[in-house]
């Protein structure tokens, strides 16, 4: 099994991510919400609902705001929202997946068009972009928890697709279909995964010079400002010495 994270080129944005976290719990609380009113508001019985306060706990969300957005679930005057994926090219021909949850699609299509045309990309139809990603499920574990041989054992027994360790995390992929059963089969061996997610992995990288990746780079923030965006993904890579000039 060989790979690689598609997230550790960006990385160095999380610096300015934890500026703002107020707008990052914000985006987790409605996932929490639309899953819990989607499915069951018990965890246990509901996969996206538990992938969502994962992801919550993954950035130190409190305990009382899952809690809140679980509940607001059951109130009767929760706005109807939708999932509607975006695909556009960013500088350089990047390929970007927009996820959004929204309750007016009119409203965040505009708003992910102008993010898109104001920072040197321009939208697509569906289908322009997303035939250069495999959706996969992506399980993520802090090194901590068991050392690469063991990971990979069980990420094997578990079922998964392919394993990749660094100095930061295991990183478990598998089909999208087992995310729920290799999650589960990995929680009751190695306990609850850090994130548990389907995600857009690029089949290849596109590398970019300092000019494109910079201007990238505005792009993918300006639509990780919006309210309605929940994740983006670019098939792009940025060189040591590009991300040097990039943070210096």
């Amino acid at each position: 099994m060989a790979g690689h994270s598609q997230f550790k080129n960006i990385m160095y944005r999380k610096g300015a991510q934890d500026a703002k976290r107020s707008k990052i719990f914000a985006k987790l609380a409605r996932e929490i919400t639309v899953a819990a009113k989607l499915g069951m508001p018990d965890p246990a019985a509901n996969p996206r609902l538990r992938s969502a306060i994962q992801a919550a706990r993954a950035e130190n969300m409190p305990k009382d705001n899952i809690e809140r957005a679980i509940k607001k679930s059951q109130g009767g005057d929760e706005a109807n929202f939708e999932n509607v994926r975006y695909e556009g090219f960013g500088p350089g021909g990047i390929g970007v997946i927009v996820e959004a949850l929204t309750d007016n699609r009119n409203r965040t299509a505009s708003e992910v068009r102008a993010a898109f045309s104001k920072n040197g990309g321009n939208l697509g139809e569906t289908g322009s972009v997303s035939f250069m990603f495999d959706q996969v499920g992506r399980i993520e574990y802090a090194t901590e928890v068991a050392d690469a041989e063991a990971m990979f054992d069980a990420a094997i027994e578990a079922g998964a697709d392919d394993v990749t360790s660094s100095d930061e995390e295991h990183e478990i992929i598998c089909a999208p279909d087992s995310l729920n059963e290799v999650s589960t089969a990995l929680e009751k061996k190695l306990g609850e995964p850090r994130k548990s997610a389907l995600v857009w992995k690029p089949q290849n990288a596109i590398e970019v010079d300092s000019d494109a990746a910079s201007t990238l780079i505005k792009l993918l923030d300006a639509l990780d400002d919006n309210d309605d965006v929940q994740q983006t993904y670019a098939n792009f890579e940025v060189s040591d010495s590009v991300l040097e000039s990039l943070t210096s």
